[in-house]
């Protein structure tokens, strides 16, 4: 795909950079809630690493994009800036252990 062959070396030199990190939470009205490791490129927040958490009370991580893993048929890591306004932080901590469960 081209967009990915595009997107690719952009995202991965905003996740290599030494640009502080921010870490944020989207609860969806489906049950569904959506983590973001975001850096500031041009004075917006871009995601690097994103995890889709599914519905149901066991949370369980559906899906997880990166600059390795860009899409697949369940979805893809957002290519617009993250609205932060909308989004609740959360520690890296709590990020780095939903990330790692995906594994």
């Amino acid at each position: 795909m081209l967009e990915e062959d595009l997107r690719r070396p952009l995202v991965r030199q905003l996740a290599e950079s030494d640009a502080p990190r921010h870490y944020w939470h989207l609860g969806g009205g489906n049950g569904r809630a959506w983590l973001f490791e975001s850096v500031e490129g041009d004075g917006e927040h871009w995601a690097v690493r994103q995890v889709e958490i599914g519905p149901g009370p066991d949370g369980r991580v559906a899906h997880r994009y990166w600059w390795r893993h860009l899409y697949d048929e369940h979805g893809f890591l957002t290519d617009q800036p993250l609205e932060i306004w909308e989004l609740g932080e959360v520690t890296a901590e709590a990020f780095e252990a939903v990330w790692e469960a995906a594994g």
